[in-house]
């Protein structure tokens, strides 16, 4: 069965569930079959739920849009009673949910089976998926490679046909950057639009929301009209969607005003791969009747870069403290991976008042940002700034890893921060995603769309952001695109 599995996307499954040529019990265990085969290569998936979906696919299913879907979930934010979230983390990874979040309840609302939860970095700190507790994820496109991050783990679950759409989580780019390096289509919607309680109140200082990874366009824009809507204490209400994202889709778009930029907003340099799929890009958006126009808004790259990268230094410090007091130790560097705890260690140093300047000078940029959307519909700029990295290149090099666990013993954060650590840290955090985190800081939507290969044939994805609520936009400019440039019959090797 699992050649004719991998000719259907989510929806497509579904489909032939409600139309009775399919049980989800045969679902489920072609998935699993698809995941004992395929992982071991990969590690997409760190912890199997077998037992669990085979007993759901077994039991009524609700009949939603998904019904009888087999579907991975990111080992992040998302919690299901009785399983760890382990976030990438040793300490969290023993710790069992207290029960299922507001989102796991809508997927599993639409139908959806869990049938595993997939690796991602400590914290979903970096755009790679390189976690010491449970090694790296590769790219089904080149084992050598990342699958970028931080939903390293469903990105190459769904681009190797383990699934059809799987979790993620986007707070710097994290669903866009591995969709664009494993040839996927992923959306973060708008700030507030899918629920992210009641276990937290808000992710990143309200940078960080979840959706999905998926094959096809319709899956993701189907998945956001099941679960959309506030939940309870929800602090970025949005006002009442009563359309349909998925009838966006097959709607095509009126004329836009697009407008591209390839100029990096945090980083430097361009591949010159890159810049030939954005010059690619360009053509088919004019031969598609849109208007293109060279454009984008002003961001002041250092200053903007070290405000968000003091944000998430104060947010790692907490979290890296909330689990030490949850596991009832004191804070050790070697229960974290380098890259987070250095960063913690920063975080630690900064004052508040540092950071309440951080996050004013963040929303008030954003302001000035979205004011650049009222005279365009659309920006569209590459998602990475190069092609998927190897595996280990941005990782912390043997001497530098030696460093942050000495300065933890210390407690040495201010000393990292005397010596310009935090600078020069901001510099290199953006330089492989220079445009992704911008809109996570001004919560407006924005998409990877697989619409490049290189001549080797890695993915290429293309970064388009919509206007603040306005995914339909997105949605009907993306299902145009994928009917002009078809990506679903490109599949991994092997």
């Amino acid at each position: 069965m699992y050649s004719s599995y991998l000719n259907y996307d989510g929806l497509g499954l579904a489909d032939l569930v409600r139309r009775g040529e399919v049980s989800a019990i045969e679902l489920v265990e072609t998935a699993i079959a698809s995941i004992e085969r395929l992982n071991p290569d990969l590690n997409a998936v760190i912890l199997p739920m077998f037992e669990q979906a085979r007993q759901a696919a077994a039991g009524p299913v609700s009949d939603g849009p998904f019904v009888g879907v087999p579907f991975l979930l990111k080992d992040l934010l998302s919690q299901v009673e009785g399983v760890p979230t382990s976030q990438g983390n040793r300490l969290w990874a023993k710790i069992k949910a207290s029960g299922d979040n507001e989102l796991v309840k809508r997927w599993k609302r639409a139908g959806l089976i869990i049938v595993g939860k997939t690796n991602t970095p400590e914290f979903g700190l970096t755009p790679y998926t390189e976690p010491d507790t449970f090694g790296p994820t590769r790219n089904p496109w080149d084992l050598t490679r990342t699958p970028g991050g931080s939903s390293g783990g469903s990105a190459a679950a769904v681009a190797s046909g383990m699934v059809p759409l799987a979790s993620g989580g986007d707070g710097g780019g994290s669903i866009r950057i591995p969709a664009s390096a494993c040839g996927l289509f992923g959306m973060k919607p708008t700030r507030g639009r899918n629920p992210v309680g009641p276990f937290i109140g808000e992710a990143w200082s309200g940078f960080a929301g979840e959706h999905v990874l998926t094959r096809s366009v319709r899956d993701s824009a189907a998945m956001l009209d099941a679960t959309h809507g506030p939940d309870v204490g929800n602090p970025h209400p949005l006002p009442e969607f009563y359309g349909s994202w998925l009838e966006a889709v097959g709607r095509a778009p009126k004329r836009l005003r697009i407008a591209v930029s390839v100029d990096p907003m945090l980083g430097k340099v361009v591949a010159p791969e890159v810049l030939a799929a954005f010059d690619e890009t360009v053509r088919l958006l004019e031969d598609l009747g849109h208007e293109v126009v060279e454009a984008a808004p002003s961001v002041e790259r250092e200053r903007f870069s070290l405000a968000f990268l003091t944000v998430l230094a104060a947010e790692l410090r907490a979290d890296i403290e909330f689990i030490a007091e949850l596991s009832g130790i004191r804070v050790r560097p070697e229960d974290f991976d380098a890259a987070s705890f250095g960063l913690g260690l920063l975080g630690q140093a900064f004052s508040a008042a540092e950071l309440a300047a951080a996050l004013r000078y963040l929303k008030l940029s954003a302001r000035s940002i979205l004011g650049f959307f009222e005279t365009h519909d659309v920006l569209m700029t590459p998602v990475l700034s190069s092609l998927p990295v190897k595996i280990g290149a941005l990782q912390p090099k043997p001497i530098e890893k030696t460093l942050i666990r000495f300065m933890g013993h210390i407690h040495g954060g201010w000393l990292l921060k005397k010596l310009g650590i935090a600078n020069q840290l901001a510099a290199q955090t953006f330089e492989f995603i220079p445009w992704t985190p911008v809109f996570n800081v001004t919560g407006q939507p924005a998409m990877s769309v697989p619409l490049n290969w290189s001549p080797e044939g890695l993915p290429i994805g293309m970064h388009f952001v919509g206007r603040f609520a306005d995914e339909a936009t997105l949605f009907s400019l993306a299902g145009q695109l994928e009917q002009a440039r078809p990506w679903k019959d490109r599949r991994p090797p092997g």
